[in-house]
């Protein structure tokens, strides 16, 4: 018996193995070629892409206009300890963030506000998804062209992003925000001569996915690096 359950353990062992190498092939090739967003824990097969850091149900959203609250905290303890109503600690880029989706004048938390990034057009009698990512482009990268069912915001951490939609260009610097509203098509590229690093969040509809391509829309190039 003790031989046939060290054959089975070496048999799963063996599998899970493969799972992972499959999973690494799988980011390698769609991180850097389309940016397609990818679970967190596979951020370490590649230095650029899009990770997906968290993802919350909220349900229905409260009255008024909704904003995105970004803190920063020394630690998750400390972040956790503020969590409110539709809060989400994330660690990310070596930092620890409290992410808050809710109505304008949401009260100071002890630790650093660093941004409000809205108000962000929403429906009220839709139940929303907070889903959060974090987005490390070489310059000259760019996303496929998508969509979301919800506002899409960015805060951009380092670097420079270029937004293109249907009726506008968007360019949004270090310590700079925006956000697309939802069923939007877009493309985004890093312009600038550094690495772009953005905390992000894309409010979808709980009943769809996080996004799907935006067939029959092509960019103009506006965003051209």
């Amino acid at each position: 018996m003790g031989g046939l359950e060290v054959g089975r353990t070496a048999k799963v062992v063996a599998v899970a193995a493969g799972v992972l190498v499959a999973l690494g092939v799988l980011a390698w090739i769609l991180v850097p070629r389309f940016m397609i967003c990818l679970p967190v824990a596979l951020r370490g097969i590649a230095r650029t892409g899009c990770w997906v850091t968290a993802s919350r149900e909220l349900g229905t959203l409260p009255g008024g206009k909704i904003y995105w609250h970004i803190d920063r905290f020394p630690d998750r303890a400390a972040a956790e300890a503020a969590k409110g109503p539709n809060g989400t600690v994330v660690e990310s880029y070596g930092k620890v963030w409290l992410f808050t989706v809710a109505s304008d004048g949401l009260a100071q938390t002890p630790g650093a506000r660093v941004a409000v990034v809205g108000p962000l057009p929403i429906d009220r009698d839709t139940k929303y998804t907070a889903a959060y990512m974090e987005g490390t482009f070489s310059p000259g990268m760019r996303s496929i062209v998508h969509r979301h069912s919800g506002p899409e915001a960015f805060y951009n951490l380092e670097g420079e992003i270029c937004l293109e939609t249907p009726d506008q260009k968007i360019v949004v610097g270090p310590g700079e925000s925006t956000f697309v509203t939802g069923d939007t098509p877009m493309q985004l590229t890093a312009t600038g001569t550094v690495v772009r690093r953005s905390l992000v969040l894309i409010l979808h509809r709980t009943d769809h996915m996080i996004g799907a391509p935006a067939f029959g829309w092509t960019p103009k190039g506006l965003c051209a690096v």
